[in-house]
């Protein structure tokens, strides 16, 4: 079973290194009053950071009880 996680491993590493081989270009970003460039890819990690926040956040919110209970 160990072999198979070293082989998912290294598909992992080489899909990573493909995605920032193409999205190394540097990209403007603008929101509001604030305007930045960085990487598309640090940009990609930003998105993904901010959406598994959001969504743990959303996850841990107590639920409303509905009229019926």
């Amino acid at each position: 079973m160990s072999q198979m996680k070293m082989w998912l491993l290294i598909g992992l590493l080489v899909l990573i290194a493909i995605v920032v081989a193409q999205n190394s270009e540097v990209v403007a970003l603008r929101f509001l009053f604030w305007e930045a460039s960085l990487s598309r890819v640090v940009l990609l990690l930003l998105t993904l950071v901010i959406g598994i926040a959001i969504g743990f956040i959303g996850a841990k919110l107590p639920k409303k009880r509905s009229r019926g209970e």
